[in-house]
């Protein structure tokens, strides 16, 4: 083995010790006496030449240095216990998906039942974070990610041509009676701050001179701003790709009939190209991009939609 790669046992103790914050516990974890964990930390603190934990009479507490070190090689100790439970229970074909948590919770879990279905022999296991996965620490088999694609030596696929409009619920619709474009400059309109489209574009293409100055609310995850509008808080201005659940319940509906969007591809099945050579990798993906095109629900076209 490269001598890069330093011996697994005091990788194992390391773990240990940063997550149990305890010599003790970590030794009573991995079945070994304190002094034989002490023994590996310091093996493996030569091994990288720093210091990884300051060590008093009644705490342990991680270095930055050793804490940098946790993040880079926790993943990748992730996925060999992830390999190794697989392997005990006899499944040979796992796939990880890690996802941003709003196509997670609106889009894809909703879906999951028909993945299961169409592919009984994979075995899923998803997470969701607003951070990107690090694919070198192996842990990770399909990314998805949501933002402008700038992610070199990366397979990026778009997932589906969005639209993006105003969308409220029915009662706050009733209640504001809006019928242009104009009519939204006096009503309250909700903000996600990190869409890659942003109220004022779409105001600039409706040829309005109108820049919000405030906004009712602001929310940093698609969910919670949809959530906001079926609450009648206020206009959203989102996908109505993500917010098919709302719509297609009848929580939410677009301001206007017609038109009146920004187009943008936004969502993308992230991997690197080594990944696509695994079966279950291109079953996912394969499958997400068919559900992606599948016609619209009538009571979605009847909303002057289209996926």
């Amino acid at each position: 083995m490269s001598s890069s790669f330093p011996p697994f046992p005091c990788l194992a103790a390391f773990e240990a010790v940063a997550r149990r914050k305890s010599f003790a516990l970590a030794a009573n974890e991995l079945h070994l006496t304190p002094s034989a964990v002490s023994h590996q930390i310091a093996k493996l603190e030569q091994f990288l030449n720093i210091r990884l934990f300051v060590r008093t009479a009644h705490s342990v507490e991680i270095t930055t240095a050793g804490n940098d070190y946790l993040q880079r090689v926790s993943g990748a100790m992730s996925a060999i216990s992830a390999a190794t439970d697989n392997v005990r229970r006899g499944v040979s074909n796992s796939l990880h998906v890690h996802s941003t948590p709003s196509f997670a919770t609106l889009w894809l879990m909703p879906r999951l039942k028909d993945f299961a279905k169409d592919h009984p022999e994979i075995s899923l296991s998803m997470s969701a974070s607003v951070n990107h996965s690090d694919f070198s620490a192996g842990h990770t088999d399909v990314d998805i990610r949501y933002g402008v694609p700038h992610w070199p030596q990366l397979t990026a696929r778009p997932i589906f041509d969005e639209q993006i409009m105003p969308l409220a619920s029915l009662a706050f619709l009733k209640r504001h009676r809006i019928a242009t474009p104009e009519d939204l400059t006096r009503v309250p309109l909700i903000q996600s701050t990190v869409g890659v489209v942003q109220w004022p574009d779409w105001f600039s293409v409706q040829n309005i001179l109108h820049r919000p100055g405030s906004y009712a609310y602001r929310f940093d995850r698609a969910f919670m701003v949809l959530d906001a509008a079926v609450q009648g808080l206020g206009v959203a201005f989102e996908s109505t790709s993500i917010g098919e659940p709302h719509i297609r319940k009848g929580k939410l509906r677009p301001v206007f009939e017609t038109g009146k969007y920004l187009p943008v591809q936004a969502h993308f099945l992230v991997y690197p190209e080594r990944h696509a050579q695994r079966p279950e990798v291109l079953s996912f993906v394969n499958w997400v991009l068919t559900h992606a095109v599948t016609p619209a629900d009538p009571r979605m076209q009847k909303a002057g939609l289209s996926r």
